[in-house]
């Protein structure tokens, strides 16, 4: 069963409605208060986030921005309600490109479950590989996000020890593994894969900077089930992950 979490200060009128509306359309949500550990304690891989927005909204600033930023990691759109106002001045703190529908006050709430539903329907990630993309450089897993976030369902980590946890939590169907990382490298990394038993299976592709012939071979030692230069231009990084899902769906047949 698909799940949402619902976000606002209080259990008010509104947020019983909406729970009931989504609930009648079989999804599981849980409410939280706006605070860090009690957002995290519900946070359950969520289909989607919705998010109430108060007028004291910049008195909880950095929970909201937690907020956005494990919506980031997960791959979960954000729903904002509130007053327009209120929305209006919010969106100058939250890139918009995240948020997937705006509704303001008076609130209808079969539209608030019926407009959840139907992008869940379309754009839920369900059916959707899951990619876990482990790199150091906050630039890149914007890059690779942004390029892949269309067609898989994207899991951020921007440490070795990060991606461990994560894997845990959440199992991929394919890891994108910087191999130059401080601290745990994507070498090391990959042996911890290699010797769990619950992640040995999880197919490997490096992300490398160095295309030299040394470079390439040490990584390929390894044994990944490929490499990707991050030079390449993103539409054949694309492609190339298309493929590799491809030929992991024949293998199949």
């Amino acid at each position: 069963m698909a799940n949402i979490l619902m976000v606002q200060e209080g259990q008010t009128y509104l947020a019983t409605n909406i729970k009931a509306q989504l609930e009648a359309l079989n999804y599981e949500v849980f409410t939280s208060a706006l605070k860090v550990q009690t957002i995290y304690d519900n946070l359950h891989d969520p289909e989607a986030i919705l998010l109430y927005v108060s007028e004291d909204f910049e008195e909880h600033i950095q929970e909201l921005l937690y907020v956005k930023d494990k919506a980031v990691e997960a791959g979960s759109p954000i729903f904002l309600m509130g007053e327009e106002h209120d929305l209006d001045k919010f969106s100058k703190h939250i890139d918009s490109l995240k948020i997937a529908g705006k509704f303001s006050r008076p609130i209808d709430v079969k539209k608030v479950a019926f407009d959840v539903d139907m992008f869940v329907q379309e754009h839920g990630r369900q059916n959707k590989k899951k990619i876990l993309v482990v790199d150091d450089s906050g630039a890149v897993l914007r890059n690779v996000k942004g390029w892949l976030e269309d067609k898989y369902n994207l899991t951020l980590a921007n440490s070795g020890a990060t991606a461990i946890k994560s894997l845990s939590l959440n199992r991929p169907d394919l890891v994108l593994l910087d191999y130059e990382m401080p601290v745990v490298d994507g070498a090391q990394v990959l042996e911890m894969i290699r010797t769990e038993n619950d992640f040995h299976d999880i197919p490997v592709i490096f992300l490398t900077s160095k295309g030299d012939k040394e470079s390439v071979m040490k990584v390929m030692a390894l044994k990944p089930e490929g490499y990707l230069l991050k030079t390449l231009p993103p539409a054949e990084i694309i492609a190339q992950i298309d493929e590799f899902f491809e030929k992991q769906r024949m293998k199949e047949f």
